[in-house]
């Protein structure tokens, strides 16, 4: 499912919340009548628990806490630490590098579905796996496919129901500070995880809404969203043609979809979980091109063919 700090500020519609509101809802459902034991989670961040002075493609978190931002849960995941442990020694085992947190700092890119799926962050037990989205450089898209793949072969010892999530954009392109456009302050916070007061998170909160608004009313820079690539993508997530995006190159994702697009990453790896097991059905078609969100909003679900 997407994932966005809008939902929880001021600006977007009422009619585009509730149907947001209902397409959750019914993953909810769906989450409800599987009844998992254990929530693996993919999901990107956005400068809030990693930074450029370490920035690893994959980490798999053994310990992890909500920051809190935008509204969301601040405070300790209840995180399997045995399992993620385990979990990291089958990936190395099978040719995939993942770095290792024991005090992952998680963001809204993380809480925000557990808490709209369980209706509380700590509800289940967790493995946070982090998926750098954002960072340039980022690696190719084939090794987040490698990365699901991976998890998904390990995840079949284990003999639990598992809900694999992965929390992502598709086409976006949001006013997130790069290294070579960052000023001062910001480079400081993206370099070196510099913390932010409560008025700095006020100022970044009031102008994400501001961006928003001004994206929504046509007079902003900001690259338009992209759903003819947006059903593309879930078009192949649904058909299970998963090889077909080993070939899409990060300059490719952002052409199409904008810089943070990659978040697409949490999808791919999510889906190559689960066709570890082989084919797989998906339900809750849901997807709106939603300007008010800077955002591509989609949700699926899936289950194993057989």
């Amino acid at each position: 499912m997407s994932h966005s700090p809008l939902l929880n500020l001021p600006g977007p519609s009422a009619e585009l919340l509730d149907q947001i509101t209902d397409a959750i809802a019914d993953a909810r459902k769906f989450v409800e009548q599987f009844d998992p034991e254990l929530v693996v989670t993919f999901s990107p961040d956005h400068y809030n628990g990693f930074f450029y002075r370490l920035m690893p493609p994959f980490c798999i978190g053994t310990a992890a806490a909500g920051v809190g931002d935008y509204g969301t849960y601040q405070g300790p995941l209840p995180v399997d630490a045995d399992i993620a442990n385990a979990c990291a020694e089958s990936l190395w085992e099978s040719g995939v590098d993942i770095a290792i947190s024991t005090a992952m700092d998680v963001d809204h890119g993380t809480v925000q579905p557990l808490q709209e799926l369980f209706g509380d962050a700590t509800a289940r037990p967790v493995v946070p796996i982090f998926i750098n989205s954002v960072a340039t450089p980022l690696g190719p898209l084939s090794r987040s496919r490698a990365l699901g793949a991976a998890v998904g072969t390990f995840l079949a010892t284990l003999d639990k129901r598992v809900l694999i999530v992965g929390s992502g954009g598709l086409s976006h392109d949001p006013p997130v500070p790069t290294l070579a456009t960052a000023p001062p302050a910001a480079l400081d916070r993206i370099v070196h995880g510099a913390p932010m007061t409560p008025e700095q998170r006020m100022a970044r909160q009031e102008a994400v809404i501001k961006a928003a608004h001004d994206f929504a009313h046509g007079q902003s820079p900001l690259r338009s969203l992209n759903p003819d690539w947006d059903r593309s993508l879930l078009e192949i997530f649904d058909e299970g043609r998963l090889s077909d995006l080993d070939g899409w190159t990060n300059t490719f994702i952002t052409g199409e979809g904008g810089n943070s697009a990659h978040e697409i990453r949490t999808w791919v790896a999510a889906f190559a979980a689960l066709a570890a097991h082989g084919e797989y059905q998906t339900g809750n078609h849901f997807y709106r091109a939603a300007p008010e969100l800077i955002a591509g909003f989609a949700i699926r679900t899936a289950v194993p063919s057989t």
